[in-house]
């Protein structure tokens, strides 16, 4: 099945002096997920279907690998960088691997434990490689939609209508990846697959884990029809075509022509939004230029308007 990618994707957003400022410096905020409103959005559910000396090697190399990128950062930091400086982070990420695993599995002889020494450990090696992937997953996600004219999303996202919509398009060099989000199904992950992704570099492997991981939601939300970018997270350039701006039914005038004046040099076009009659149909519409053409209005008193009254 080929995947339709649409034409124009869309950023529903709340009008701020932060908002504004990206817009104008033409560019988007990637999320951390672990911000998100969904707490199960990007948190799989991890299930072992190996055996424990695989296990123990995912947590080995999992620990390894974020060991030693944060003392990797802390060195440059503090100017310290080159070979010594690597060997040091390997030797201490290893260490730091072998001494969970050693508390690992001093913590499954625990007598309480009434599945046996084995299957303790392997709970235990499960549950800590779910938490090093969660920590490790520090992408940030950017979210997009298919739709300009969802109602839910203007009172969701758009700040209850008082704020707009930004179409971007894919028209860029190089042309930006976007990802469908999965709806429904299970937030399993098995262990076989993210040996597979870890242990044996799979590419195929590890781009089914980051569907797992970063682009499965609960059913209900499937009105957003969500796309994903990925970047670091915080404010990065754009590698979207900004192309549209769509303001909300309850958008202010003021902000209107705020907008429209910021960005007159750049060839976007502007829309604002109404509802049809007798419906709950959202539409767009271009007719907004005589709405804001008072602005930017002068206030004058009486007496500038009058002149001063005649004296009694």
């Amino acid at each position: 099945m080929i995947l339709k990618i649409p034409q124009k994707i869309y950023r529903y957003q709340s009008f701020s002096a932060q908002s504004l400022e990206a817009l104008c410096h033409d560019q988007i905020y990637f999320s951390d997920p672990s911000a998100f409103n969904d707490p199960l959005d990007c948190s799989p559910s991890i299930e072992s279907d190996t055996d424990a000396e695989t296990l123990r090697k995912i947590l080995s190399r999992l620990i390894q690998k974020r060991v030693e990128q944060e003392i990797l950062v802390s060195l440059k930091a503090a100017n310290i960088e080159g070979d010594r400086g690597r060997q040091h982070a390997e030797r201490q990420a290893q260490k730091a691997a072998y001494n969970e695993l050693k508390s690992i599995a001093y913590q499954a002889t625990n007598p309480e434990y009434e599945e046996g020494i084995e299957e303790a450990e392997r709970w235990q090696l499960t549950y800590s490689i779910q938490r090093e992937l969660l920590k490790q997953n520090n992408r940030g996600v950017c979210c997009l939609s298919e739709e300009y004219n969802n109602p839910l999303l203007w009172s969701h996202y758009s700040d209850q209508h008082n704020g707009f919509c930004v179409g971007y398009s894919l028209d860029r060099n190089p042309k930006p990846q976007i990802h469908k989000v999965i709806y429904g199904g299970s937030r399993t992950v098995k262990t076989n697959l993210i040996a597979r992704a870890i242990l044996d570099s799979d590419i195929g492997a590890q781009k089914e884990l980051d569907a797992s991981m970063l682009l499965r939601k609960a059913e209900p939300w499937g009105y957003e029809k969500e796309w994903r970018m990925f970047g670091n997270v915080g404010l990065q350039d754009s590698p979207l075509r900004l192309e549209e701006i769509i303001f909300g039914l309850r958008c202010s005038d003021a902000i209107m022509y705020s907008v429209m004046e910021a960005l007159k040099p750049r060839d976007i076009k502007f829309y604002s939004m109404y509802v049809t009659r007798n419906s709950f149909e959202l539409k767009r519409t271009d007719d907004i230029y005589e709405m804001c053409s008072y602005f930017p209005r002068t206030s004058y008193s009486g007496i500038e308007i009058f002149g001063p009254a005649d004296s009694v």
